[in-house]
This record gives C-alpha cells, sequence and structure tokens, in this order.
C-alpha cells in the first residue's frame, strides 16, 4: 500500500537574516514501509522505458523497482549476490536501448563483488546477473567518461584500502561483448584514504570527465592528463580533528549559485556532524571559501544539490541517519536554502524530522518541471518519495 502524507515544513534560520521566498512544501509518498534491514541505496531509471522515471532501491539482498505513476514494488533479484548490496548504478550497459544496472555488492567484508543486471524476458521475470569484477570494500559507482573514450566507464570507488597507500579508484570500460567479456579496469587514482564517495564534472568540448572525491583527505580533484595518467589536486582538507575518523570529508555534490558562484556539498568529516558548501567560481577552484551550514548532524550520510524552488539557486539537501543534538533531534532530511546568490547565509528546513536517511537522489519524478526527493533509510528500513509542490517553474 502507498501512504501519501502532505509534509508541513519548519525553518531555522541558520545565520542573521531570513530568507524570503517560500520553501516549497513537499507530499511524502511511502513507497516501501519496509525494504529490508537497510536501503543501501536509490537511484532513478525510466525501468520499463514508458517515459516515466520510476524509483530504484536497494536493501541487503534485494534491487528493487518501484513502477510510476502507481509505484508497485517490482524485485529484480533477491539473494542472487554475495550479501550486503551496497551501491547501484543505472545505463545501457549491452547497447539494446533498455537500461541495465551496475550493482556492487559483498559489503563489507564478503569479496567487494562487482555485477551488473539486465531484464529477463518480461519484466515479471528475475533479471539476469553478471559478474564485472571484484574490489575489496566497494562501496560507490556511478557512469562517466572519465577515460575520454566517447562512452562512459564504470567508476567505483571502494571505501578502504587494502594494499598499498590508498584505495584503487577503478574506471571500467564496457567489454565489446559486455555478458562473457573481461571487464578490465583502469586505475585512476591510489593515494586516497577512507574514500567514501565520489560525483562527476560534465564534459567540456568532448574532454573526458573529471572526478571529485570526498575522502580523509578532503576533497580531490582528479582528471586525465593531456599527456598520459591523471592529474590530482588537493582541493581542500575537510573537516581538521585529531584523529583520522574527525578529518576529511565524507558525502559530496556540486551545485551553482549564480552563472558565477559554484559550490561544493559535503557532510564532513566521513559519517560526520557537519554539512559543508565549498564556493569559489567553479568546482575546482583552488582556495574555495569553506562555509559551515549546520554542525549538529549525528552519521551524516547523504548529500545534494538542486534547484528545488525554481529561482535558479541550488539548494543543498542533507540528511544523517541517527539522532542529533540539533533543534530538530532527528534523524532526519533537511533543506538548506542561501538567503542570496552570495551564500555566506542560509536558511534550514526540515523536510523529514523522523527518517533515518542512508542516500538521496533528486530527480523529478512526476513530471511537472521541479525536482523531487527519493530517500532511502536506514534504521527506518524505508523508501520514500517526497514530490515538490511549489509552484509550476
Amino acid at each position: 500500500m502507498i501512504l501519501r502524507l502532505l509534509f508541513a515544513v519548519t525553518m531555522v534560520t541558520l545565520f542573521s537574516r531570513l530568507s524570503h521566498a517560500e520553501v516549497p512544501a513537499f507530499e511524502k509518498v511511502v513507497l516501501d514501509a519496509k525494504i529490508g534491514n537497510v536501503c543501501y541505496a536509490v537511484t532513478a531509471a525510466d525501468v520499463n522505458h514508458d517515459g516515466k522515471m520510476d524509483a530504484v532501491a536497494i536493501s541487503e539482498n534485494e534491487v528493487v523497482w518501484y513502477e510510476n505513476p502507481t509505484w508497485t514494488r517490482h524485485s529484480m533479484i533477491k539473494d542472487a549476490v554475495p550479501k550486503d548490496n551496497v551501491c547501484i548504478a543505472a545505463h545501457d550497459i549491452d547497447g539494446d536501448g533498455l537500461v541495465d544496472f551496475a550493482l556492487g555488492a559483498g559489503w563489507p567484508k564478503n569479496g567487494g563483488t562487482i555485477h551488473w543486471i539486465r531484464r529477463g524476458d518480461t519484466l515479471k521475470d528475475p533479471w539476469h546477473v553478471f559478474n564485472i569484477s571484484s574490489e575489496p570494500w566497494t562501496h560507490r559507482m556511478r557512469w562517466a567518461d572519465v577515460l575520454g573514450q566517447g562512452s562512459p566507464q564504470l567508476v567505483v570507488t571502494p571505501l578502504n584500502a587494502v594494499d598499498g597507500n590508498g584505495i584503487r579508484l577503478l574506471a571500467f570500460p564496457i567489454p565489446r561483448d559486455p555478458k562473457s567479456g573481461q571487464w578490465k579496469p583502469v586505475v585512476i587514482d591510489g593515494t586516497l584514504n577512507r574514500a567514501h564517495n565520489h560525483w562527476h564534472l560534465p564534459s567540456r568540448d568532448g574532454e573526458a570527465e573529471q572526478t571529485l572525491t570526498a575522502s580523509a583527505e578532503g576533497i580531490t580533484w582528479i582528471r586525465k592528463s593531456e599527456s598520459a595518467g591523471f592529474q590530482v589536486t588537493r582541493i581542500a582538507s575537510g573537516a581538521e580533528g585529531d584523529s583520522p575518523a574527525q578529518q576529511g570529508s565524507g558525502e559530496i555534490k556540486t551545485g551553482r549559485l549564480s552563472a558565477s558562484l559554484s559550490m561544493i556539498a559535503t557532510i564532513e568529516p566521513m559519517h560526520g556532524n557537519q554539512v559543508v558548501v565549498y564556493l569559489g567560481a567553479h568546482a575546482t577552484d583552488p582556495k574555495p571559501k569553506r562555509i559551515v551550514l549546520d554542525d549538529t548532524f549525528s552519521q551524516g550520510h547523504a548529500v545534494w544539490c538542486a534547484d528545488l524552488d525554481g529561482d535558479g539557486r541550488d539548494e543543498v539537501i542533507a540528511a544523517y541517519r541517527t539522532p542529533g543534538n540539533g533543534p530538530v533531534p532527528g534523524p532526519g532530511i533537511f533543506i538548506y536554502r542561501a538567503n542570496d546568490a552570495s551564500g555566506t547565509e542560509w536558511t534550514r528546513t526540515t523536510l523529514d524530522p523522523m527518517m533515518a536517511c542512508e542516500d538521496l537522489w533528486c530527480d523529478d519524478f512526476n513530471g511537472d518541471g521541479k525536482i523531487d526527493i527519493l530517500a532511502g533509510g536506514r534504521t527506518t528500513h524505508d523508501v520514500n518519495l517526497y514530490l515538490n509542490l511549489s509552484a509550476s517553474q
């Protein structure tokens, strides 16, 4: 049964001035009250090829899609790969015009297996599972053309290093035959530790896409070198602390406040208490301005940048998964809106004060031109869609 709730929003002024623009109201649609023990990740894809964006989520042992607009639950695979599933990324891997999914499993210490799945004869049949590789501590994955080959590779970030000085940040080009061919990884970098997530910057003029990582070292910019290999530049050191657990950055996304002001949004440190933005002329500005939006989180674990109110400035959506020490203890999901284009003062809105959010995805799910929010819960075990009820943008 799909539950629908109209969520009122609560504003808290983070700095001296209150924003005068309206914060959108959201309708909460409970897609799944209990997907499993944990909802590890969520994403969006047109699974049934009907032109509508469906919701996709993974639990420790199952991959599920929720069919737009009824949000009917469909199981793709269950108990088909080593537990736990931990990350998922949509892409047409075999080139048949239909979406497939890369899947990271074996979390945390069951081998770090990497697979891809394609649909069966019908969408009612279990999906077929194909192996890609294995990498210990596989934690996050996305598709991007970081090698400049003209088509995306699967980029995989392990959390912890096993050998050497850091994790192996990997790019897997799709082989000619993705079902039976060998997926040969390219090591993009091997210097990062406690690498919790990565994000890609759009290609410019056909160049290879660039990568931002969040790790114990902070925020790192990695891009293909014009000669050979990759260039690695540290943009920011992240949180400072006495122990490794108190240092660096965790989640990471990018956004814009104006044509001339870019931002990187992070949770700091990994699983930390701070929501942080770095402001600069572009996402790779070598001297960005660091602003702490919130320091009341506990186990911060999700962040996204999206223009929710249609004013041309991105908001920051962030969440944590255990009770914190702020005016709304949570765990919960919160929206941060810049009071003006300078990004120096922000207003916090409580979207959901009760969800122990593990992962977020923002997209237009109902085709009304407004950005909605999909969230998966850890200790709350749920999958929720928050439909944007703001005036037409």
